[in-house]
């Protein structure tokens, strides 16, 4: 289940030895602090919460964590998953991952992980371009998930145009004028100091509007440590 390194990955020197897991639509992603590998499965949309976690739990069965932080794509409030997934299976809503997992966990939004790995301070709007559209506004430390993609958007939903069915229905052309669209909509609602494009679909969108720029998949991880960080020091 585990695949060779691809990249160097982002260390946080100050956050305690644990594993990043990153859950997309397509792919079950995991990185430990300090190493150098990103371990991965499928993942699809019959995909558990517990199956999830046993997949994880066998694919790093050689490395040695004390905590894990877990990226879902789902609302996550008070540590809980509050509805499933709309991209992956059921039994994801109030599903105890600390139990399953057996070590301290932190759980948040899957959007929420990568921008946290992305911020560089200030008012920063993140949108997640992968199999669904993930967004998250961080506002001077303060990590603001949002649910915002199921809202009305032209026909349908700003996910519907902009996640992967709106690429493989628009096409690249038409795909990239609504997203324009789209991040022209949500600037004018948040305000934002500027925005980071994240997710495997952002790099379709070629020529980048004024204050944007790319995200990088392994923020996530980043952010995944960085949770780690801010409980140390509290």
């Amino acid at each position: 289940m585990s695949g060779p390194a691809e990249r160097r990955y982002p260390v946080e020197p100050r956050a305690p030895n644990v594993l990043a897991v990153d859950v997309g639509g397509s792919h079950v992603k995991a990185v430990l602090n300090g190493i150098d590998e990103r371990r991965r499965f499928m993942s699809g949309p019959s995909l558990s919460a517990q199956q999830m976690v046993d997949g994880v739990l066998e694919m790093t069965s050689d490395w040695e964590y004390v905590g894990v932080s877990v990226g879902v794509p789902a609302p996550v409030v008070d540590g809980r998953v509050v509805r499933d997934p709309f991209n992956l299976g059921e039994g994801w809503k109030g599903f105890d991952f600390e139990k399953a997992f057996g070590k301290p966990t932190k759980l948040i939004n899957d959007a929420a992980m990568q921008a946290l790995g992305s911020y560089e301070g200030g008012r920063m709007l993140f949108l997640g371009l992968g199999t669904g559209l993930g967004t998250t506004l961080i506002l001077d430390g303060f990590i603001v998930p949002m649910e915002v993609q199921h809202m009305p958007f032209r026909k349908t939903t700003f996910e519907d145009y902009v996640g992967e069915r709106g690429l493989e229905r628009l096409g690249v052309k038409r795909w990239r004028k609504a997203l324009l669209e789209v991040i022209d909509v949500y600037v004018a609602a948040f305000s934002p100091e500027y925005v980071v494009l994240g997710g495997g679909n952002a790099r379709v969108l070629g020529e980048l509007p004024p204050n944007c720029r790319l995200g990088r998949n392994e923020d996530a991880f980043l952010g995944g440590f960085r949770l780690w960080v801010e409980e140390k020091s509290s």
